[in-house]
């Protein structure tokens, strides 16, 4: 009975501190939506209050949509976003299964080894990079943002899905190999359905800074066709003026794949955060 008490408690706070999280990440964003239904006068007047007969105006919108190309930067970053999510995911979690499943020597050093991504941060070798994607020609595609992300991605992926993996029972795993299925059907049929809120976590967690990340598509990929949607806001802000209405109204939008994201893997994500409280 105490067990359960606790247990309750365990959620409750949990459920609570991240309730409180969720509201304070979102005061921002309504703060953003609400701005950009406003005229330019009124944004600066009353960034809090709400659009009203007098201040409501649409030309934020209709500025975005003239201007550039804004549906081939959602697109690209759409492509880059999804793409390296998936990577991420796939190649983290057979990393992963291999460390957590099978031992050999070197296991520990090799998972400090893909940690370290953690420590490090990629920025720090942006000119290797830039020389390496010059030499085989992958600037200004989508794939040098693909495969940089990934590797940006992955360290965390590893560490995070690694630890469930661990928890995953050693005898379903041997029925599976007793009934014949390979390592491959016991990888994707057996151990991946168990850590989808983990994975569910590292989708959420990779994909917000890849989707406003601003720095390796303005040096890896600045052209026009592969410009993502952070990148191609920039041009309503100038070194004089800045199109507030336009900038917003980008934001806004911008906003909605990953709210979109939210709704989705909200329940995976609550169990990912949680479950190590709760036991």
């Amino acid at each position: 009975m105490t067990n359960s008490r606790n247990s309750l408690r365990s959620t409750i706070a949990a459920h609570a501190v991240l309730l409180t999280y969720v509201v304070i990440a979102l005061f921002p964003v309504v703060v953003i939506i609400i701005n950009s239904f406003k005229t330019r006068k009124a944004i600066f007047r009353d960034p809090l209050g709400l659009p009203n007969a007098d201040s409501f105006s649409l030309i934020g919108y209709e500025t975005v949509l003239k201007q550039g190309d804004f549906f081939l930067y959602f697109q690209n970053s759409m492509i880059v976003t999804v793409v390296s999510l998936f990577l991420i995911l796939l190649f983290g979690a057979m990393a992963a299964f291999a460390l957590a499943e099978y031992r050999f020597k070197g296991n520990t050093l090799m998972g400090l080894y893909l940690a370290l991504g953690i420590m490090i941060p990629i920025r720090i070798g942006t000119v290797a990079i830039l020389e390496m994607m010059v030499q085989t020609g992958l600037v200004n595609t989508l794939w040098a943002l693909i495969l940089v992300y990934t590797a940006q991605g992955l360290p965390l992926a590893v560490f995070i899905l690694s630890e469930f993996m661990k928890n995953v029972s050693d005898d379903l795993k041997n029925a599976g190999r007793i009934d014949g299925l390979s390592e491959y059907a016991i990888f994707f049929r057996l151990v991946l359905p168990l850590v989808r809120p983990a994975m569910a976590t590292v989708a959420v967690f990779n994909m917000i800074p890849i989707w406003n990340d601003l720095w390796f598509p303005l040096i890896l990929a600045p052209a026009e066709e592969t410009k993502t949607l952070t990148l191609g806001s920039q041009v309503f802000i100038g070194q004089f003026v800045t199109d507030w209405n336009a900038v917003l109204s980008a934001l806004s939008l911008a906003i909605i794949p990953v709210l979109v994201l939210y709704v989705i893997f909200s329940r995976q994500l609550i169990r990912g955060i949680t479950s190590g409280a709760v036991k």
